[in-house]
């Protein structure tokens, strides 16, 4: 009788200002029931500090744009990290920003993504204005980062409106959450934002036809941005399915974790199946 074969690893992305434990202990050891997790810190957060294959250490001292790796250069490092693990192919899953990095190798590195789930995730900006205002902006938002100190930052950054769902959650799950972001460097925070920013990301909403992986969309139905980015993602990806999570806003993992893990989980058990 032939051997089941072992399912892939699953390889976690976290968000801006994230890190890998913010996913929490019950997903990690939810998914881990399923198959092999690697779960990292994406380069300038928790405690990666190298910074793409420059090897670019962040700190308050380094110079601004001039050091920030490229985006294709941070994927390349975000890939090297299945193969310092010896991984050829693993299912990705990326919130976010994560999930920008993890679409981006599912269209530039086909060969290394089995499936893939994106929560709250975009293709990227439209147009080259859309792209070159937003670097303004996270240019103006990394020298506010380098100046005024990650504490005032993640004042700033948690009473966005894109957060504001995130009010309901008991005060002990806010704080560890803030307590994580406070643990990043302000430095590497700026360069991420230059590095692989919403402003510097290629724009693929055109090639999301080309997309080979298995998809899973899934969003929090509070959050209406990200929903409407994924009805229009499911109609262009050719293996697309969307969940919409009731009552949870951009961070699904947080707001709802059990039912953003019986969503991937069941995601990855139903493609198994077929």
């Amino acid at each position: 009788m032939k051997a089941a074969k072992a399912a892939p690893p699953i390889f976690l992305l976290h968000g801006f200002t994230g890190a890998s434990r913010a996913w929490g202990e019950g997903l990690l050891e939810g998914l881990g029931r399923k198959a092999r997790v690697i779960a990292i810190d994406l380069p300038g957060h928790g405690e990666n500090v190298g910074f793409g294959p420059r090897g670019v250490a962040p700190g308050r001292d380094t110079p601004h744009a001039a050091a920030a790796p490229s985006f294709e250069e941070v994927l390349e490092g975000v890939v090297g990290e299945l193969d310092a693990r010896g991984v050829d192919r693993a299912d990705w899953v990326g919130y976010s920003m994560g999930g920008r990095l993890a679409l981006a190798a599912a269209l530039l590195h086909p060969e290394r993504v089995h499936r893939l789930v994106l929560e709250s995730a975009s293709p990227g900006l439209d147009s080259p204005e859309e792209r070159a205002e937003r670097r303004r902006r996270d240019e103006a938002l990394a020298r506010r980062i380098e100046e005024r100190g990650v504490e005032a930052f993640v004042r700033e950054w948690m009473a966005l409106p894109l957060f504001a769902s995130q009010r309901q959650l008991p005060p002990p799950v806010l704080e560890r959450a803030r307590r994580l972001r406070l643990a990043n460097d302000a430095g590497g925070l700026a360069l991420a934002l230059r590095s692989y920013g919403t402003g510097v990301q290629p724009e693929f909403w055109g090639r999301l036809p080309e997309l080979e992986a298995r998809t899973l969309l899934l969003t929090g139905a509070l959050d209406r941005k990200f929903e409407e980015i994924a009805d229009r993602m499911e109609t262009a990806v050719p293996h697309a399915r969307w969940a919409s999570v009731p009552g949870a806003g951009h961070t699904v993992h947080l707001e709802a974790p059990e039912r953003w893990l019986t969503a991937v989980t069941g995601f990855l058990r139903r493609d198994e199946a077929r």
